[in-house]
């Protein structure tokens, strides 16, 4: 595993590409990256073999994996969220008596607590999904702007052929197409924190549970002097990596409740004024920069742009010239 950002505050991203052909091996490598996992080859270990690519977003864990031969998996404890997507063949899975056959229309969904059993077509593959529990409850409190207490009663299916399931698996193998390129956007902690949300949100979108009326429902715009804690964390350090969810807490406010906030006392959402804030900064810090010493690549990353041709295009619309006009004093 590499540690692609070891120093920073920001979402920490692994990434990792596995091959196995030894169940025991498999075992060790599934338990290191999901939950303590007991692996069996019901066919007989001779055609067993294990594909295993996995990419760690802070709290949020996509495994691709693939499977040679017919594999049976028994995760003893589950201490996270779960969502199993086959993208080849099928997984009969089991959880507190609940039974899903899970395949490319349908994903199963897993809560924690109770092990998981599952059997697994030879030659299929699947998209594993691991959500730490903490995370997806603070996501859930600050969405609603009060405290959520225990596990969320997720159901054991997703409808993957249609509607919010639909979306939430492209949004998921959209990621997972990331995987090989080491040049990826998915390996920068800024856009890592953006997806890791993203993910959370959608699964707590997609799916019915006990919060998600009042979760869907229209939010009250939170009010100015909220509104204003939000503004002076953003033009105190708008390096940082803010989410949503950041500036809501900072508020003191559901993340719903300070969108409508932005929209109605600041005139756009909370993520464009920052990046206004940020690309203000960034223009300032080019036009006192020296050319010769400087760049405008140090200059966007410096202000938490990952994407120079992004940072570029929303740099003219706002200034009317490119950043490197700007630094050669044209």
């Amino acid at each position: 595993m590499t540690d692609v950002f070891p120093r920073t505050r920001t979402t920490p991203t692994d990434v990792v590409q596995i091959r196995s052909v030894d169940v025991e091996e498999a075992r060790a490598l599934l338990t290191r990256h999901f939950y303590p996992i007991l692996v069996g080859a019901p066919d007989g270990a001779d055609g067993f073999a294990l594909g295993l690519d996995v990419i760690r977003l802070g709290p949020l864990t996509l495994g691709q994996v693939r499977f040679g031969g017919r594999t049976s998996v028994v995760a003893t404890e589950l201490d996270g969220y779960h969502v199993t997507l086959p993208t080849i063949g099928r997984a009969l899975t089991r959880q507190a008596g609940r039974e899903v056959v899970a395949g490319p229309q349908t994903a199963a969904v897993f809560r924690p607590g109770d092990p998981v059993y599952s059997l697994h077509d030879a030659s299929s593959a699947e998209l594993d999904i691991k959500i730490e529990s903490p995370a997806l409850e603070a996501e859930l409190s600050v969405l609603l702007g009060r405290e959520v207490s225990g596990p969320i009663d997720l159901p054991p299916t997703m409808n993957l052929a249609d509607g919010a399931g639909r979306s939430f698996r492209r949004m998921v193998c959209l990621l997972r197409d990331e995987l090989p390129h080491n040049e990826s956007l998915i390996r920068q902690p800024l856009i890592a924190g953006q997806i890791h949300q993203s993910v959370l949100n959608g699964l707590l979108l997609c799916l019915p549970h006990r919060y998600h009326d009042e979760l869907t429902a229209p939010a009250r715009p939170g009010a100015p002097r909220a509104i204003r804690r939000a503004m002076s964390a953003i033009q105190d350090e708008p390096e940082r990596p803010f989410t949503a969810s950041d500036l809501a807490r900072i508020a003191g406010l559901s993340v719903r409740s300070l969108q409508e906030g932005f929209r109605r006392h600041v005139g756009c959402a909370p993520m464009a004024y920052l990046q206004q804030v940020r690309l203000g900064r960034a223009h300032e810090a080019l036009r006192r920069a020296d050319p010769s010493r400087v760049t405008v690549a140090a200059v966007a990353h410096r202000w938490g742009f990952a994407h120079l041709g992004r940072f570029a295009s929303s740099y003219r619309t706002r200034f009317g010239q490119a950043p490197s006009e700007t630094l050669r004093g044209s």
